[in-house]
């Protein structure tokens, strides 16, 4: 009896948090164990790895139009900073936006030959609501994270010092405002809490290509579809950027925005 019950618990927390992680690696959880005693077969982490990816690059993607959302690229002018987003997929957006941003994209490389617009998180495949986390809004299909524009050596990169794209901040000067302070000082104690807990690159060869950066955020303003950008209040102020109406501050109860560019579209 005590035995089942652990293996109840086992189950449940194993899907609550693939539900959480992947919004359905949960149900793929549940329906491999469910084939797995039907036909005999002997549990594998192998074939469970397996039936994960089929779900995520075969069938996900078919289906996930029913409901109004399309995966992003993998490659191209617009790609993942980090392949993880796409395994947990949290790489679906609206068609228009998928649409849009290669269009950025595109145009971006034209202007910046062999540079790419990197995506970080997005929205899961489903259902309207549901909550990425730990974001508070990418829950529509009409929200994503972009990475800023880095070099290495001088060329354009696809990485940043940052394994995930968050966490490494470009901080306020002393002549700048400083919203990171503010908030803290406000009790805000969050704020900038994944400089903490994200790992570096540990490569010091990476530089941020501000002109670059500040290209793909004008590309962004002036789409048809754009609805707000957050970005620091202190990059607005260092970047020329203080007369764009759609570039908002997120508020403290957020995390920082000085090592990405929030969009989000009508």
């Amino acid at each position: 009896m005590i035995k089942n019950i652990f293996i109840f618990l086992f189950h449940l927390i194993a899907f609550t948090v693939l539900t959480l992680a992947t919004q359905i690696g949960g149900l793929i959880y549940l329906s491999s164990i469910y084939v797995y005693n039907q036909f005999g077969l002997k549990r594998s982490l192998v074939y469970s790895i397996i039936t994960y990816l089929l779900f995520v690059f075969i069938l996900l993607p078919s289906l996930a139009p029913f409901g109004g959302r399309v995966a992003l690229p993998l490659t191209g002018p617009v790609k993942p900073l980090n392949i993880i987003t796409c395994l947990l997929n949290r790489h679906y957006v609206t068609k228009t936006l998928r649409s849009d941003l290669i269009k950025t994209g595109e145009n971006l490389e034209n202007i910046f030959p062999n540079s790419s617009v990197s995506y970080l998180d997005a929205n899961f495949p489903f259902f309207d609501g549901f909550p990425l986390l730990p974001h508070l809004s990418h829950n529509d299909g009409k929200k994503i994270d972009l990475a800023f524009s880095y070099d290495q050596q001088n060329e354009p990169s696809s990485n940043t010092l940052s394994s995930i794209g968050y966490g490494h901040y470009e901080k306020p000067r002393i002549s700048e405002v400083n919203y990171p302070q503010i908030c803290k000082n406000k009790g805000y104690w969050h704020y900038d809490l994944l400089e903490k807990i994200t790992l570096s690159t540990g490569s010091s060869h990476y530089k941020l290509n501000e002109e670059r950066t500040i290209k793909l955020i004008k590309l962004l303003i002036n789409s048809p579809i754009t609805e707000k950008l957050f970005i620091e209040p202190h990059l607005k102020q260092r970047w020329g950027l203080s007369k764009e109406d759609h570039i908002k501050f997120h508020g403290c109860h957020a995390v920082r925005h000085d090592d990405h560019i929030h969009w989000q579209v009508k």
